[in-house]
């Protein structure tokens, strides 16, 4: 995502602690010892993090830039967090003239390099029009979905549908399996008809030639099944195939399969 902000022209700094700050440093960014320093050389400044608690970390911790931004800048979470989360970081910052957004993207490790990310927004709509070239730099299908949470409550949405989905993908091709039928000819047939998805044509693949390289790992999937869990019983939605499907995660990443793709699901069932 950074290498694509620096070939569409943006002056981006990266935080040396990054484990890209080499390769952004060698593509033209300019690397900043401490996250204070960061912001000061800015008017936009991005998190692309794993969770809530180190989105948090970044702006009330130690080295936390909440007092540090000033009015008229603008900060956007990319990570995938909680909407609650979002919601308070921005209302933490308008405290202070900060417009806060929060764009989760879908896509994918191949989404990121091809810069052709699903990015969903929060936030307020004058915010989103200045951030939109910069967004346009990594993705294209861009959305400014609402209000302060939005964008996060429509990733926790992305998240659970594909979770969903790579578990009836799973089930299906370990039934045809077992029952010795051709997975290719199948896939291709499937394709074809009403279940044709995304998750069949790309992960059905996977499935069939066994590679489980990760795009998007699997304890983090079921981490933002845990984040979908914790919205649903905060909104009183009882989110019953999500919880199936973040127990059966959670039983993959204990076998000690965290670090592969999503897709890798389908080892558990095979068990």
């Amino acid at each position: 995502m950074v290498l694509n902000l620096l070939k569409a022209g943006f002056k981006v700094s990266v935080l040396e602690k990054s484990a890209a700050a080499n390769e952004a440093k060698l593509a033209g960014a300019k690397i900043c010892a401490s996250p204070k320093v960061l912001v000061q050389t800015v008017d936009l400044i991005m998190t692309m993090l794993p969770d809530s608690p180190e989105v948090e970390a970044v702006l009330y911790g130690e080295e936390g830039i909440i007092h540090q931004l000033k009015k008229g800048q603008i900060f956007i979470d990319m990570s995938t967090i909680s909407p609650m989360t979002a919601k308070k970081i921005h209302s933490d910052l308008a405290k202070n003239g900060v417009d806060a957004l929060d764009a989760p993207v879908s896509g994918g490790q191949v989404g990121a390099e091809a810069a052709t990310l699903s990015i969903m927004v929060g936030g307020a709509s004058e915010a989103f029009n200045q951030a939109l070239p910069i967004f346009q730099a990594m993705g294209k299908n861009i959305v400014h979905i609402g209000e302060a949470g939005a964008g996060q409550m429509t990733k926790a949405c992305n998240q659970m549908i594909v979770g969903m989905t790579i578990q009836a993908v799973s089930e299906a091709f370990t039934l045809a399996n077992q029952a010795g039928v051709d997975l290719e000819k199948m896939r291709e047939v499937l394709l074809g008809g009403f279940a044709q998805s995304r998750i069949l044509d790309l992960h059905g693949q996977r499935i069939i030639d066994r590679n489980f390289k990760p795009g998007f790992k699997i304890k983090l999937h079921n981490k933002d099944l845990n984040i979908a869990l914790e919205t649903g019983k905060a909104l009183n939605v009882d989110l019953m195939g999500t919880a199936q499907v973040a127990r059966q995660m959670t039983k993959a990443v204990d076998m000690g399969n965290g670090e592969m793709d999503h897709s890798s699901l389908v080892l558990l069932l095979e068990k």
